[in-house]
């Protein structure tokens, strides 16, 4: 096994981690109140929990942090607030949907993580002591349920009201 380009693959997604954490946290006090608000109230914890695999991951690799990648995803974060969003001050519609997509852009990420690690786990018994099935099962429902809130706030952001769009901002039922 290639340990060097596992360390800067397993860092990339730790910074990853942190990016996401810090985005969904943003995104959940924006939307208090709300459904967007309480599913990512949850998942906040879950990816809490994602982020201490991994690091449990990188531990029983015996694979270093590298701070400045962390380091550059929290300032990038911050960064990313940044960007226009079709009102001058505070939150819009549009916010909405662009934190959803990176919520969803990054469960992809952290899917394709966990899928990658069980097939390492097959020839690397360090890994063996991971539930990766269970977190590819998890990682796949987050998929769902964020893709779903973002079609609605899609709904919100971009039809008139009267359009005929309905926006109910609920999450998905498990196993849908």
């Amino acid at each position: 096994m290639n340990v060097a380009l596992l360390g800067i693959y397993l860092n990339d997604h730790l910074a990853g981690s942190i990016l996401g954490l810090e985005l969904a946290r943003r995104a959940r006090s924006e939307n208090a109140g709300n459904a967007v608000g309480e599913y990512l109230d949850m998942l906040i914890g879950e990816l809490r929990e994602d982020r201490a695999t991994l690091l449990g991951v990188m531990s029983a690799l015996e694979l270093r942090r590298d701070p400045v990648k962390q380091s550059a995803a929290w300032v990038g974060e911050k960064l990313g607030r940044l960007k226009l969003n079709g009102r001058w001050t505070g939150y819009s519609p549009l916010s909405r949907v662009v934190e959803l997509e990176g919520l969803c852009l990054g469960t992809e990420g952290r899917l394709s993580l966990w899928r990658t690690l069980r097939r390492l786990a097959r020839k690397d018994e360090r890994l063996g002591r991971f539930d990766f099935a269970t977190l590819i099962t998890r990682a796949e429902h987050q998929r769902r349920t964020l893709e779903r809130l973002r079609q609605q706030s899609l709904d919100e952001a971009f039809f008139e009201p009267g359009e005929g769009a309905v926006l109910r901002l609920t999450p998905s039922p498990p196993g849908n």
